[in-house]
């Protein structure tokens, strides 16, 4: 019985592997993906990123300009995550089972969250533009609405993981609906939230440059013009600019994460 078991599990395993081969083969085929030039090419593309990508002392004299946009991308990246997460705490506790109001309340918020969070954030940034074109206000929405979908889930989830222990002791006492919200829950699960919301800003500073792209705002509009451009250089400095700002940001996230938690 063991044995069979374990024959019949290699024998599924042996499927899953062969037919995972025979779609990567096909799909190659299918658009004309030549492995062996893909892995020689990675070599010349060193040297060519090498030879081009590198700041001089021409690029450096843009650096103020760049600060300024950088500037810019940060901070609405942080107002468009800090805005979502007050509109998402208020629809995480419609829609969580600890502490929805009814079911049919619970079941919207879900579907609300899931349409938000299973939107990906450069169509909501393609969508965005037919209605307000090319904007900072455009990139904000975008970050709003991704970020609003994810912290909603997110929020609820941890909203659920609370004690339910205390929340049904304090309707025992027969506390009301807002001191069991204020009273046991927001202090029982801020502290999670508020790294989720940290995660969330870390996350949007890096997606704000592909915004940045197509909304021609910020550091990413200036990455887009500089590169297509030819001025290498110059975008060399943007990216190692928003390396050392997601790096900044992460070392201060963790920081505050170790002290709340």
């Amino acid at each position: 019985m063991v044995h069979d078991f374990f024959i019949r599990k290699r024998r599924n395993s042996l499927i899953f592997f062969g037919a995972v081969i025979i779609v990567t083969i096909g799909t190659m085929t299918l658009v004309g993906y030549d492995p062996a030039k893909g892995l020689t090419s990675i070599f010349q593309a060193l040297i060519w990123g090498v030879s081009n990508f590198y700041p001089d002392a021409k690029a450096l004299q843009k650096l103020p300009d760049l600060l300024l946009k950088l500037r810019d991308t940060v901070l609405t990246s942080i107002a468009a995550t800090t805005t979502a997460s007050v509109f998402a705490l208020f629809m995480s506790l419609a829609g969580s089972k600890t502490t929805r109001i009814n079911s049919i309340f619970g079941v919207i918020s879900r579907g609300i969250a899931s349409v938000f969070r299973n939107v990906p954030l450069v169509a909501w940034a393609m969508v965005l533009m037919i209605a307000f074109s090319q904007s900072q206000l455009t990139g904000y929405l975008a970050l709003f609405c991704g970020s609003f979908g994810f912290l909603t889930r997110a929020f609820m989830e941890t909203i659920d993981e609370v004690g339910k222990d205390s929340v049904e002791a304090l309707k025992a006492a027969g506390a009301t609906y807002f001191h069991i919200i204020f009273q046991a829950v927001l202090p029982s699960s801020m502290p999670q939230m508020i790294s989720w919301l940290l995660y969330m800003i870390e996350t949007n500073i890096r997606d704000a440059t592909l915004v940045g792209i197509l909304t021609g705002t910020g550091i990413g509009f200036a990455f887009d013009l500089y590169y297509n451009s030819l001025r290498y250089n110059i975008a060399s400095l943007i990216v190692i600019l928003i390396i050392v700002t997601v790096m900044a940001i992460e070392f201060i996230s963790n920081i505050i994460r170790r002290v709340i938690l």
